[in-house]
């Protein structure tokens, strides 16, 4: 099998077929608001034949009414978006037209948590224990930042930072949110009028970091200004 063509963020997000998604992290998320929960299985089994027939297989989400999510990476090529994704994106996104299926492309979302420590190999096992995880072993070697995943692909990931000294005056737990990156000034401007603060805008567009009324951290994050993306 020729070696797939991996695209960046950018090119993903200036990709004219591609309208119906976004990027989010290492993979392009779709998601259709279907007629009916019938009409959402319908969708589903189409999906499902297409994939078979490209042997590409996405990750699919049913919930009611009738919204089904889809998310397409390309695992071999290191949880890459290549052509078999945006392939597979653009038949997608034909079979939802026929069956009158919506697009509602910047309801991307991807949730992660992430855990200073001052000895990640100490605590890591425990929270792989605790949760039921397994290592993320990335396929790219220029990946190397510790982190466990749910193996049912369900809860989000937890990654690990390492600290220098240790932290009393702040929580070591943060979430952080990949939106799509036109969504994410909006999210941002929603969560300061809500009450949260700006801790730092330092590497926006990549992340921007927030605190609840108490101090509490989470990163609205993008694709943009990331080189790993």
């Amino acid at each position: 099998m020729p070696p797939h063509t991996v695209l960046t963020a950018a090119e993903v997000a200036a990709e004219p077929a591609l309208g119906d998604w976004r990027y989010t992290a290492g993979c392009i998320e779709g998601r259709f608001r279907a007629p009916g929960f019938a009409a959402a299985a319908d969708l589903v089994t189409a999906i499902a034949t297409a994939a078979d027939a490209a042997d590409h297989h996405p990750d699919i989400d049913v919930r009611y009414p009738g919204v089904v999510h889809v998310r397409l990476t390309t695992h071999a090529a290191g949880r890459s978006v290549t052509d078999l994704d945006v392939a597979l994106a653009r038949t997608v996104s034909a079979l939802a037209a026929e069956r009158g299926a919506t697009p509602d492309p910047v309801a991307a979302q991807v949730s992660e948590l992430a855990l200073d420590a001052l000895d990640i190999g100490a605590v890591l096992p425990f929270w792989r224990a605790v949760l039921g995880y397994v290592d993320d072993l990335s396929a790219d070697p220029n990946v190397s930042i510790p982190a466990i995943k749910d193996p049912l692909r369900i809860g989000p990931s937890l990654w690990f930072q390492q600290m220098d000294e240790p932290r009393t005056e702040r929580n070591r737990f943060h979430l952080d949110v990949i939106v799509p990156h036109d969504v994410a000034e909006e999210r941002l401007a929603a969560a300061l009028a809500a009450g949260g603060t700006l801790v730092s805008d330092r590497y926006a567009k990549a992340w921007w970091i927030l605190a609840d009324a108490e101090g509490n951290e989470a990163c609205i994050c993008t694709w943009q200004d990331r080189e790993d993306y």
